[in-house]
């Protein structure tokens, strides 16, 4: 144990010097034969078992302890003695007991569900990927035992579909981002869960459990179990799930709720509706065994209006979407909209009873039995693989039971994706699944269907249609191409986004009717709940209507516009580009005459000529306008002396003259610390005027790019930065980002100059997340007042712009003259000591 302490202590020395990456292999050895049916004396030389003790780690130990006075021989002895004993006495214990009884043998698989009755959110419009986050939200408020781990969960990022947003920034000691290791992620569940916290924790795919399966097979599930309900293992897995999104294909579609609920001492729930995951998760979070909770990708974002509040939702009950006497459907996930979407295709056809499972284990079997024993008919649509899966449980179970079979007009039907992957390809993914033709197609041959009692009846019938439907390439809801004469009217929509994205916000139309279009040109800018998504051209021509406008929502596969193309290919367009973009040119459409009409060859714009009516993007982007139109922006100034900075300057290059600070780095340090001393200044105002307030912060530094571009380089966590951690991080940010780095924007404070223009004052924006943003001045001489007399003095002019909303007028004023203060009395800090104020 010494030997691996010391030698993975001179390999972190190394590694933390810039070594590189060091592997240990270790070689332990085994003391004893491998069981008590084994020998190891028939295949060990002598001589390797007699020199066995001195490798006894035991034996080390104590030696060692002994050597270095920590205890004596004789308090070894009586302690090597007790230990013994105390064994013994167990062992005499046990052979004394009571056999078990078999009816304990399913006593401690799991406790029962909690039932909770408890409103968890107000009536209102909800998707699903909302209530997820207010539920975590209310949970990490409620507990402060309840941790949130996952990869890339903190903010800025909040998780790959943003479930966690802002959760970090209000619960730093309750969120943390994990290593990207599944197994990780699930072995700290556990161990955590085990000592009395209460984790919630994030996969960003469940396809990507597997890493971590023996984590959650052999630990989490059987701790209860293994340990006869002594310990427990109260922990939620949660996980985005399934496809209907085209292009996630092997690793991010998988809908394998089917290999999870194998496993004893597991929950597994699906929600289908945004009510639904708030109430399940409630209910998972104060549950005292573990559960899995996947959430379907597909619905993530589809929105639902409620009424009535939200309330949480019992594990093992299922929930009736539909009522009806003619046949049952049992559907979960994903499923439950493509059922709603065939009962509404059915139409009056058929009475369809539409049960939503939402909890695979503990699983309802009263209320399927309860439908299928009125309607005597069974449709089950999954998601999941058609081999071992829930779909085969719930049929036969129903067949297995007697009252329920003999009253069955017609065998049960799975509607299931056969055994097979998700393709890459649209049409493969869309093939695979569970389609409204295919249960449509069921549901009517349930109906029509009635099995003679003298044959056995199959009970796997896939419910296929005999013709196969026709796929419908994902988002193409309208006709892609219309031909006017010799041109092509060419649709403009919105792309499929994934990640469940339904709808999207206009934010920017970039062309306007009649202007040039070339290959990949913007067209127009459209914001989700992600990003700021450009919709770019995949053809050269001229552009046409708009059919929306800036702020409307619109929905995924939605025409927005026209673009007027040539007959040519759009194979041919891409080898034209393709060939003047070697020439060091580009292509652009060609003119048209006033009928329309245009010559089919391709234009050479050689570099430097200039072409009519270029569209100028806005100087700030869309994003940023739309956050100014809430910010309430109030400004003061105030001067401070030059003269400590201009000192401290030169010292500094005196000492160091190649790497001396800047005196941009001492004002910056200065900001930190008045930051410090004023929380009003620590704050961020979030995306929905929500204010939180940090102990540790960021610091933002405007950095000026090409084409009067502008950027933000920021210093995390500014304030636990000694000197010269400060001085070296901020030089590599401010570079960094004029090489192109975007760096995620939590800065309550952002600091701007244009000094190298010689301006004195200015009055600048603030952009939430910030709530304040501060200009420094140039240097310059100016007369000021200094006790009875006045005199010139070198100063910069100190311009603060605040948000209103977070801060008044006395507290923006004290705050800046705590910076004039830390700037007048600025002295170089002396290794890793903070600034010196005179």
């Amino acid at each position: 144990m010494q030997q691996v302490y010391e030698a993975t202590a001179e390999a972190f020395e190394k590694i933390r010097g810039g070594g590189g990456p060091f592997f240990f292999w270790i070689k332990m050895e085994r003391l004893s034969s491998h069981t008590s049916s084994d020998d190891q004396k028939l295949y060990r030389s002598e001589e390797e078992l007699r020199v066995l003790e001195k490798f006894d780690p035991l034996k080390c130990w104590k030696d060692q302890l002994i050597g270095e006075g920590m205890i004596t021989a004789e308090e070894y002895a009586k302690l090597d003695e007790e230990i013994k004993e105390r064994v013994r006495r167990e062992y005499g214990e046990a052979e004394k007991a009571d056999d078990p009884s078999p009816n304990e043998l399913l006593a401690n698989v799991t406790k029962p569900p909690p039932k909770i009755d408890k409103e968890i959110l107000p009536p209102g419009k909800y998707r699903i990927g909302d209530t997820v986050n207010k539920t975590l939200r209310a949970g990490l408020e409620e507990d402060p035992r309840r941790i949130l781990f996952g990869e890339d969960i903190e903010d800025p990022k909040g998780g790959v579909f943003r479930l966690t947003q802002k959760l970090s920034t209000e619960f730093p000691k309750q969120v943390f981002n994990s290593p990207l290791a599944e197994s990780t992620i699930l072995g700290v569940a556990c161990g955590l869960a085990a000592y009395g916290r209460r984790p919630v924790f994030e996969l960003q795919f469940i396809d990507f459990i597997y890493p971590g399966f023996n984590q959650l097979v052999t630990n989490i599930s059987n701790l209860r179990w293994r340990s006869f309900g002594n310990w427990k293992c109260p922990t939620v897995i949660y996980a985005p799930y399934g496809a209907y999104l085209p292009g996630g294909s092997l690793w991010h579609s998988q809908a394998n709720e089917s290999a999870l609920a194998h496993y004893p001492g597991l929950n597994v729930v699906i929600p289908s509706s945004p009510a639904d995951a708030a109430g399940l998760l409630w209910t998972a979070m104060h549950g005292e065994d573990p559960v899995i909770f996947l959430i379907p990708k597909h619905l993530l974002w589809a929105e639902h209006k409620y009424a009535e509040p939200i309330r949480a939702v019992p594990l093992g009950r299922a929930r009736q979407c539909t009522s009806g006497s003619d046949v049952t459907v049992v559907a979960w996930g994903n499923t439950i909209e493509k059922s709603l979407e065939a009962i509404a295709k059915i139409d009056n056809e058929t009475s369809v009873e539409l049960i939503d499972l939402r909890s695979i284990v503990p699983w309802d079997k009263a209320t399927i039995e309860n439908s299928v024993g009125k309607t005597r008919r069974l449709v089950v649509v999954q998601e999941d693989t058609e081999n071992c899966s829930v779909g085969q449980m719930i049929i036969s179970h129903v067949t297995s039971t007697p009252e329920l079979w003999d009253e069955m007009i017609s065998p049960p039907i799975l509607v299931s994706k056969a055994n097979v992957m998700i393709g890459y390809n649209p049409i493969y993914e869309y093939a695979a699944l569970p389609d409204v033709e295919r249960i449509v197609a069921a549901i009517r041959h349930s109906v029509i269907t009635k099995h003679e009692r003298a044959a056995v009846a199959g009970i796997g019938d896939s419910g296929r249609p005999a013709k196969q439907p026709e796929y419908v390439q994902p988002g193409s809801t309208i006709p892609a191409t219309v031909e006017i004469g010799k041109r092509r009217v060419q649709s403009i929509t919105v792309p499929v986004m994934g990640e469940g994205i339904r709808n999207a916000k206009v934010v920017s139309l970039l062309k306007k009717p009649g202007d040039p279009v070339a290959l990949d040109d913007e067209l127009c800018e459209v914001e989700t709940d992600k990003a700021v998504y450009p919709i770019q051209s995949s053809f050269t021509g001229v552009m046409g209507e708009w059919k929306t406008k800036i702020g409307d929502t619109v929905d995924i596969g939605q025409e927005l516009g026209t673009l007027f193309t040539e007959d040519e290919l759009l194979a041919d367009q891409f080898e034209a580009a393709a060939e003047v973009s070697a020439k060091g040119g580009s292509v652009v459409p060609t003119r048209r005459d006033d009928r329309g009409r245009g010559s089919p060859e391709t234009v050479l714009k050689k570099p430097g000529s200039a072409i009519p009516a270029t569209a100028i993007e806005p100087a700030l982007s869309p994003t940023v306008t739309r956050k100014l139109s809430r910010v309430i922006p109030a400004n003061l100034q105030i001067g401070a002396r030059w003269d400590a900075i201009r000192d401290a300057r030169e010292l500094a290059k005196k000492e160091d003259p190649e790497d001396a600070p800047s005196p941009s780095v001492m004002i910056a340090w200065s900001v930190v610390r008045a930051m410090e001393k004023h929380a009003p200044f620590r704050r961020l105002i979030l995306e929905d005027d929500q204010i939180v307030q940090n102990d540790d912060f960021d610091l933002g530094i405007a950095v000026a790019l090409g084409g009067d571009r502008l950027a933000t380089a920021v210093i995390t966590n500014a304030n636990r930065k000694n000197w010269p951690e400060f001085v070296k991080i901020y030089n590599e940010t401010v570079i960094a980002t004029r090489g192109g780095r975007v760096d995620a924007m939590n800065a309550p404070v952002v600091i701007t100059s244009l000094g190298a223009f010689g301006v004195k004052a200015a009055a600048p924006i603030v952009v939430p997340p910030s709530v304040g943003t501060l200009f420094v001045g140039t240097a310059h001489r100016e007369l000021i007042s200094n006790k009875n007399k006045n005199e010139t003095a070198e100063v910069i002019t100190l311009s603060l712009t605040f948000d209103h909303r977070v801060v008044n007028g006395a507290g923006a004023a004290a705050f800046a003259n705590e910076i004039k203060k830390q700037i007048e009395g600025f002295t170089i800090p002396t290794g890793k000591t903070r600034a010196i104020s005179r």
